[in-house]
């Protein structure tokens, strides 16, 4: 497996990832969103806004259906079909383009698990961007936004489909809104805190296309580090097996 000059491969379990600094690099949102996923034996899974395929490739042992990755920038697209190739996968493909285009590419009423970790910072003349263009596209929403993460996650997904997002718990009330206009309904909500005395810096989000309106669940949050620093023992499973 080539690997350009300041590319790496990462491992989390039995999954390598080609990794580079210059352009993405998966964290926490990407591995706990994989494991929030509900991914049956044979669903089929589209990741939108895949980066690296860091999400995609962590779901994909779990079903034997076949798993897409859709992802704007060619250069991460490009990492990512090198990672499915290092792993061996023969049920994952890539499609390189723009995920609104993704109903037309893979079909309406198609997928049964839709998972996004998308843009969480809007477009506004206060906000400070990335300089690198590869991480201000991850970041903010410039060339997308959650409207259209949501209504394309819904034309996707099958009657009964399940989508699942990571987000900022700041636009937790415009999430909410968003999904439900989409005909997403929320279902499952995970809040991650850094520490037990921290607020929470994530949200993990499950809903159901079509779905009754009532019934959200609040789960007990994610604690990523104990006070001494170290990650507690339900993260130190999910990062080191």
């Amino acid at each position: 497996m080539s690997l350009k000059s300041e590319e790496r491969i990462d491992s989390l379990g039995a999954i390598k990832i080609i990794q580079s600094p210059e352009v993405f690099a998966f964290s926490l949102d990407a591995v706990l969103l994989a494991h929030f996923a509900q991914v049956r034996p044979q669903s089929r899974v589209v990741d939108l806004a895949a980066g690296n395929g860091a999400v995609g490739l962590f779901v994909a042992p779990r079903t034997r259906g076949q798993v897409t990755l859709v992802e704007l920038q060619a250069r991460l697209a490009d990492m990512a079909r090198r990672s499915v190739a290092l792993n061996g996968f023969t049920n994952v493909d890539v499609i390189t383009g723009d995920l609104a285009a993704a109903p037309q590419l893979i079909g309406k009423d198609q997928v049964d698990v839709v998972t996004c970790n998308p843009p969480y910072f809007k477009v506004t003349p206060q906000a400070i961007q990335n300089p690198n263009e590869h991480l201000a596209l991850a970041r903010h929403e410039l060339a997308t936004d959650f409207a259209t993460v949501a209504a394309t996650a819904a034309a996707l997904l099958k009657y009964q489909g399940k989508a699942f997002f990571v987000h900022r718990p700041d636009r937790l009330p415009e999430l909410l809104h968003t999904l439900v206009e989409a005909g997403l309904a929320p279902k499952r909500l995970r809040f991650v805190q850094p520490k037990a005395d921290r607020e929470a810096n994530m949200v993990l989000i499950e809903t159901i296309r079509a779905g009754k309106a009532d019934g959200v669940r609040v789960l007990p949050p994610v604690i990523v580090q104990a006070a001494d620093g170290a990650y507690t023992p339900e993260v130190e499973a999910l990062l080191h097996g």
